[in-house]
């Protein structure tokens, strides 16, 4: 009886928690430009000289997205103002694509885009 009791309430709890996730009208193609960093901080990082191992290295944490960047950015050919550029384009792309705002998330991707292959 209890356990009859207790499966409406959690079906509910479940069909609400199975929400549908909301895709942006741009959404595929921000994917594909922070895929496209990823190989170019990749790529400039492969073709960098090694350096030494730093002291943050040593205290046994994980590294972060941002110090992996970084490092990474240090090894190649990218300049920290490009990379931040680029990172702020996609932020406003992320953001106008949170909105629904297509038109000024492709702006704001053609523009990364751009500073992508200089």
């Amino acid at each position: 009886m209890i356990v009859r009791n207790a499966i409406a309430p959690a079906a509910m709890a479940l069909a609400l928690i199975a929400a549908p996730a909301y895709a942006g009208p741009c959404t595929d193609r921000i994917y594909q430009s922070d895929l496209a960093v990823e190989k170019l901080l990749d790529a400039a990082a492969a073709n960098g000289a090694p350096a030494p191992q730093s002291s943050f290295a040593t205290l046994h944490r994980q590294p972060t997205p941002a110090t992996v960047a970084s490092a990474e950015q240090k090894a190649g050919a990218l300049s920290s103002a490009q990379v931040e550029a680029i990172t702020k384009k996609l932020d406003a792309a992320r953001d106008a694509d949170d909105k629904g705002d297509g038109a000024t998330c492709e702006k704001a991707l053609n523009e990364a885009d751009r500073m992508l292959h200089q």
